[in-house]
């Protein structure tokens, strides 16, 4: 059987595969398998990671040249767009596999690369241009003198689980994803298994939500399991509208099966006959992606009205949503789903209970539900051999900001984040002293140097006044200015919130505004202004503390941690702009004060030709002066200096 034959493969996969429960102790079942799991080639195998990140790179225009390098040479090979393998600092990432020999990577592969790449690879020799390493394989030859890819630092402290097939197979065929053991977990669950024996698994593998609430999966879903309905829904939330964050992306756009599998058995657990994924309208090739991969699971049968005779139905839709933070709360998300505007509602009744259209629903994030499918094929006891005591399995993160390798990576919950930071990450940029993690905007934790030994941990990080939040894992140097970031965060709350409830909505604008006051240049500035300066910082502990206390959703809540979170871990940092009006970093421009050194002005006039408000005065071949009242602090002037004349305090 050849795996290019579609009748045959999909007969295959059904019969041999998906419905036979002993197909793991038959090796001829295995031989096929390799071949229609693109494990096993007879011809060049060549495979770009197309997803959002890599196209960004430049991925596309690359996958178009080895379009039409191989047409023009007339070169028979399967050329993919595939997914991510988390290393966006490599991208865009060119795989090659020749018949026998192990799979090859190349980094940053422009468009004018391609035609030398492929010369010499299709050809069996390896460029020393742009190699990035071999995948281990012990069913083919490896390369001589190249390196392993789990040996690089990137890889090499990662525990890949939930992104074990990311940017390596075909994202949206759905025979390699069964070839490779996918939806045989959902099978073998809706014909051996009732949805409380699933809730029980789920539950004794102690799998937390993350999302950032940590709750255990299997309890929730129990609830809605239990609650009597004429119908139920289960939703995943795929929003992922947190800053910095982008690792649900990843998953739907290299492995949207595993998703769809996992959704379907999280469904079949609480008895609900239709399962919503609600993603941001922006991420299109997401959405495209997943709505192909629904096409070619139904085609296969594995959801829709009674799958495989088990009496079981299940239908999945893609929903797009706006572009909101908000859209991330589960009442306002479900709101969004029944066509109202996305505005949270107060609980309890929860939705569990009482959620779409008021019935029981059930709503998961991505990275939460993905577990789902190896925790029922390889039990809840070796999940929870993964991890710490309170924390099982993996974690993923946005790994970003001033650090060296940069990417989407998947750690072993128990990881420190020194290693993640210094190990994976690569260090700080540009050999920069380290300053801080933003452990996520919804969270507005910062892990620093103090806490930088502390585990991914839920406890852990709770003990150090901590969260682990949704995932996205900023590191910021010494250059960053923590009261800007502040800032930037109370802004971003301001702009999202919906604007229901009176405490995010007025608190989020006044705390904008006492921020930005504590950034005001000195020389704006009337007593009276001072005044209400000083008495708004004394007053932002209080509005903090209420806006918890009573506003309606998590981001409400949560909008003023970030401001909290800096006057706990940098205090020094808000103080110098607040009382010595300054920024230590010399990051906020309205503190900054330029002046010229007349002893070292040449008078050039660089600087007067530079300056976009005409703030610099003075005569050719004599010393310039900056008009104080006129200077927009753009730092045009200093750039333009040749000769250090200009002075910024």
């Amino acid at each position: 059987m050849k795996s290019n034959d579609h009748t045959s493969v999909k007969e295959f996969l059904i019969q041999k595969v998906l419905r036979n429960p002993d197909r793991d102790q038959d090796p001829d079942i295995g031989r096929q398998l390799l071949h229609i799991s693109g494990e096993r080639v007879d011809k060049p195998l060549i495979y770009v990671g197309t997803t959002t990140c890599a196209r960004a790179a430049g991925a596309q225009k690359t996958f178009d040249a080895i379009a039409r390098y191989l047409e023009e040479n007339h070169i028979d090979a399967n050329l993919i767009q595939g997914g991510c393998v988390g290393y966006c600092k490599a991208e865009p990432l060119v795989d090659v596999q020749m018949p026998g020999q192990a799979r090859i990577s190349f980094q940053n592969v422009k468009q004018e690369m391609v035609a030398a790449l492929m010369d010499e690879i299709l050809n069996n020799h390896v460029p020393e241009n742009n190699l990035l390493g071999q995948y281990r394989s012990p069913i083919h030859q490896s390369w001589d003198n190249v390196p392993y890819l789990d040996e690089i630092p990137f890889f090499a402290g990662q525990k890949k689980l939930i992104m074990a097939n990311c940017g390596i197979i075909d994202p949206v065929s759905v025979s390699q994803y069964i070839a490779r053991g996918g939806y045989q977990a959902f099978v073998d669950t809706i014909t051996r298994k009732t949805p409380a024996m699933v809730c029980d698994i789920v539950e004794n593998s102690m799998l937390a939500g993350r999302g950032g609430g940590a709750y255990i999966a299997g309890k929730k879903w129990k609830i809605s399991l239990n609650a009597v309905s004429d119908q139920k829904y289960f939703v995943c939330n795929a929003v992922e509208s947190d800053p910095g964050s982008y690792m649900n992306r990843v998953i739907m756009e290299s492995d949207p099966h595993k998703l769809i599998e996992a959704l379907l058995i999280a469904s079949y657990a609480i008895g609900a006959s239709k399962a919503f994924i609600f993603t941001r309208s922006e991420f299109s090739l997401s959405i495209q992606r997943l709505n192909q991969a629904l096409k070619h699971a139904e085609e296969y049968g594995i959801l829709g009205h009674n799958i495989f005779d088990s009496g079981v139905n299940i239908d999945i839709i893609v929903k797009e949503g706006a572009r909101a933070f908000v859209c991330g709360e589960e009442t306002a998300l479900n709101n969004s789903i029944e066509g109202k505007r996305a505005m949270p509602v107060s609980k309890p009744p929860f939705p569990a209970l009482k959620g779409l259209w008021n019935k029981p629903t059930i709503i998961n994030n991505v990275e939460t539900l993905i577990n789902v499918p190896q925790i029922m094929r390889n039990g809840p006891d070796w999940f929870k051999s993964i991890g710490t005591e309170n924390s099982k399995g993996t974690k993923l993160f946005s790994l970003s900001g001033k650090i060296n390798s940069y990417g989407t990576v998947e750690v072993e919950m128990g990881t420190s984040f020194r290693d993640i930071v210094e190990k994976i990450g690569g260090g700080i940029k540009d050999e920069q002293e380290f300053k801080a993690i933003i452990l996520g905007i919804n969270s507005g934790s910062y892990i620093t140097s103090k806490t930088l030994d502390t585990r991914v941990d839920f406890e852990e990080l709770k003990s150090v006044g901590s969260a682990l939040g949704s995932g996205a894992c900023v590191v910021v140097d010494k250059n960053s200015c923590m009261l800007d970031l502040a800032r930037f965060f109370t802004n971003f709350f301001k702009n999202e919130s919906c604007g229901k409830c009176i405490p995010c909505r007025e608190g989020t604008a006044r705390m904008l505004e006492i921020i930005e006051h504590a950034t005001r240049k000195p020389s704006k500035e009337q007593s009276f202004q001072t005044l209400e300066r000083f008495k708004g910082i004394m007053q932002l502990k209080g509005m903090a503390r209420v806006m918890k206390d009573t506003s309606l959703c998590s981001l409400g809540k949560s909008a003023p941690n970030a401001i909290l979170n800096t006057l706990a871990n940098f205090k020094q940092e808000f103080d110098a702009h607040v009382f010595e009006r300054k920024c230590p970093a010399g990051v906020c421009r309205d503190l900054k004060t330029y002046f010229i050194d007349v002893d070292a002005c040449t008078g050039c006039t660089a600087c007067f030709k530079k300056c976009p408000v005409d703030a610099i005065i003075g005569a050719p071949r004599q010393p310039h002066f900056v008009v104080q009242d006129k200077c927009i602090a753009c730092n045009a002037c200093f750039e333009a200096c040749k000769f250090n004349a200009v002075i910024v305090e």
